[in-house]
């Protein structure tokens, strides 16, 4: 049982209630749900928010849609992906994360077979320095290692990021890397700005109406006719 585990809040320092705001008159986090639902490999999907008041809002849009949520602490978002895992029992978990409406299916599943294949503890596209672009970032923990990883938080940092642990004591864990071509994480998708917004909801308005399933190569094929978005497609620092 694979259950990916999306985190999202309304309460983003840098762009505020950015999981809902409209992306051809859906939410954006419905986008991002639609892109991920197309994955092969995940059995479930859970929406982990936070129990404060102000992601009541949130919680409710996902429900609509048919998708669980599961609530818990706002400042320890390990104790909510175990919460997750606690309801919904798995035996391995995605992470992901929701200021991603551009998310990649093809690459989600190419993660997760690379973690079942090599029978790592942990796997993960986004090395550094040999990323794809920011914004398809896929993590896959056993069950196992993230209920290691939620005992061994012993820090602010640990409780927020769930994968600190694995990142910072890297010789404890078995861990595997999707390789990736170097330079593509100069590519910026994900949406903590307002002109993250703008660009992907250029890149829906163009390519969504025509194929709800656009992949990668097909934003990167705009991209390249755009030059008014070269910030989007890796010719330089986003």
């Amino acid at each position: 049982m694979i259950l990916a585990v999306l985190q999202a809040r309304m309460s983003s320092t840098r762009l505020p209630g950015k999981v809902l705001m409209p992306i051809l008159r859906q939410p954006m986090i419905v986008r991002q749900i639609e892109r991920v639902a197309r994955s092969r490999r995940i059995d479930k999907l859970v929406v982990a928010t936070s129990d404060q008041p102000g992601d009541d809002i949130l919680a409710e849009a996902v429900r609509k849609e048919g998708i669980a949520v599961h609530r818990g602490p706002l400042d320890n978002v390990l104790e909510r992906f175990v919460g997750a895992l606690d309801a919904h029992p798995a035996d391995h978990v995605v992470r992901l994360t929701a200021d991603c409406p551009l998310a990649d299916p093809e690459l989600i599943d190419a993660t997760i077979d690379l973690h079942l294949s090599t029978g790592a503890d942990y796997a993960s596209n986004s090395p550094e320095g040999a990323a794809f672009p920011k914004g398809l970032d896929v993590e896959v923990i056993t069950a196992q290692g993230l209920r290691r990883a939620a005992a061994q938080a012993d820090s602010q940092e640990a409780r927020e990021h769930v994968t600190w642990d694995v990142w910072n004591n890297p010789l404890q864990w078995k861990i595997a890397w999707l390789p990736a071509q170097p330079g593509q994480d100069a590519i910026r998708w994900t949406v903590d700005r307002p002109d993250d917004y703008a660009f992907v909801a250029t890149v829906y308005d163009h390519l969504y109406p025509a194929n709800r399933a656009f992949t990668s190569a097909d934003i990167k094929a705009f991209v390249a006719k755009r030059p008014d978005l070269a910030t989007y497609g890796g010719d330089r620092r986003g």
